[in-house]
């Protein structure tokens, strides 16, 4: 068995991972990737890009068959399945393409490939060939989808989204189950795409909204397009003669049964930490068996080891990952000189239409810092103005302000544009602006934005900090 010994080990060459190789370099040049199956991370393999080349597939057609609204007519939209997911492949082969060969590029001998185990706190078995000691480690492994037992009973019908990508055609129905990001996007673009959906959640939420009029809200939106409970009863899963057999109960308590072509798992994913022999690293773990880590370092505990990307199971984001690489990457390549990164108000985007946005603090952690004394402001989008002339007039936002500061605390939002919105009132949160200072920026007309203006005036009126907004406006033009 080969030996090396290095200044610091990285486990895992996602994106976390690579970002952390890149930092610790700046320290040191005596740096190890160490990647257990192939580059690409997940992002480019089976997250981020080809999901939306699937949506912008599904959003393509949904807009076909909407011409409608504003006098033109389509008579045939034909959905080609074999055509949208060669698309769907070719581009997503591009982007994966393009992230091999940046770790390709980096020196032979800072790479190795094989899976990983610690013997030790500072030794690593790679793979039967190679003995690795480092004298500091990142571990990056990244996740997996999460299956539940019973789901396995679709036996090859059973499908999670790494699988989802490499389909030659599209499916003529499928059963989704877990209506989270994952769920909702991937089952909304297959059912614009054609294919019949059925989507069924546990507990009652919904994407990732925590706000209940907004879950309320966007749940009656996305039933209107496929049958979609939160919160199913479902009795059985079974592999049938033509695909799978789900039965399930109804709201009158009745239990029916249904086939479709496959079962979609978009039921979570886990982190890949069960390989890797953790108990022999030395490391207080939390019950989940995910080491304790400091959230600002990521560095686990008071040892020499840090924590980075979906494997550590705190913030599942590409953004996030790519911080926590280099937050740790350089703490690990300047050890014992570990340092406070800075974290980022929190953002996330789900990519359905309308899409879902979060920023900053949920409406429960708002009520639990300001201790109730905290004001919502509200717009609904159905009557704003260029949504209205764009025909996606459907969706709100709530935000949210803190009595006494005026401070701005986060938003939901479910709605058009969210994905930018979303980047205006992150901004906002990260300099720690009043709802005042944010009124105060420009706002043009007519666009989708001046619906955040009328949710901060509203909310401004509730701090009692401004006037209630007036209906005829004409600072604001018509339609806001």
């Amino acid at each position: 068995m080969k030996q090396r010994k290095v200044k610091v080990a990285i486990i895992g060459a996602g994106t976390a991972g690579m970002v952390a190789y890149q930092r610790a370099r700046k320290h040191t040049d005596s740096v190890l990737l160490i990647e257990g199956k192939q580059y690409g991370t997940t992002c480019a393999r089976v997250g981020c890009m080809p999901s939306k080349l699937l949506i912008a597939a599904a959003d393509a057609a949904h807009a076909a068959r909407s011409t409608g609204l504003f006098g033109i007519t389509c008579p045939t939209v034909a959905v080609d399945g074999e055509a949208v997911m060669a698309r769907v492949r070719s581009e997503r082969d591009r982007f994966v393409a393009s992230v091999v060969k940046s770790a390709e590029n980096y020196p032979e001998q800072d790479r190795l490939h094989g899976n990983v185990r610690f013997a030790s706190p500072h030794r690593l078995m790679v793979g039967d060939h190679t003995e690795v000691t480092a004298e500091r480690i990142v571990i990056a492994t990244g996740s997996r989808p999460h299956i539940p037992g019973f789901l396995k009973e679709a036996g090859d019908r059973l499908v999670v989204n790494d699988d989802l990508f490499d389909w030659h055609d599209l499916p003529a129905s499928a059963a989704v189950f877990g209506p989270g990001v994952i769920g909702l996007e991937l089952g909304q673009a297959l059912a614009r795409l054609g294919v019949r959906i059925r989507m069924f959640g546990v507990g009652g939420s919904l994407g990732s909204l925590q706000d209940p009029q907004l879950r309320d809200y966007a749940l009656k939106t996305f039933n209107r397009e496929f049958p979609l409970d939160p919160d199913a009863d479902v009795t059985a899963v079974a592999r049938s003669a033509e695909g799978v057999s789900i039965s399930f109960k109804t709201a009158d308590g009745k239990i029916v049964t249904e086939e479709f072509d496959c079962l979609l798992a978009a039921t979570g994913r886990r982190p890949n930490i069960d390989g890797l022999d953790i108990q022999n690293a030395d490391l207080q773990l939390d019950d989940q068996g995910i080491p304790v880590f400091n959230g600002y370092t990521l560095r686990c505990g008071d040892s020499h080891i840090f924590i980075v990307g979906d494997v550590n199971n705190e913030a599942p984001l590409l953004h996030e990952a790519a911080d926590e690489g280099r937050i740790a990457g350089d703490n690990a390549g300047r050890y014992p000189d570990v340092r406070a990164g800075l974290r980022k108000v929190p953002l996330a985007v789900v990519f359905t239409d309308p899409q879902i946005a979060s920023v900053g603090l949920t409406i429960q952690q708002v009520d639990e810092r300001c201790r109730g004394h905290y004001a919502v402001g509200e717009v609904s989008f159905e009557d704003q103005g260029r949504s209205r002339v764009i025909g996606k007039n459907r969706g709100l936002l709530r935000v949210y302000g803190e009595h006494g500061s005026g401070l701005f605390m986060g938003a939901e939002m479910f709605g058009p544009a969210a994905e930018h919105i979303a980047h205006l009132l992150a901004w906002s949160a990260q300099r720690r602006m009043t709802v005042s200072e944010m009124l105060e920026m420009p706002f043009y007309h007519p666009v989708i934005e001046e619906g955040l203006r009328s949710a901060l005036q509203d909310l401004s009126r509730k701090l009692s900090m401004g006037p209630a907004a007036d209906s005829n406006c004409m600072d604001c033009g018509p339609g806001v």
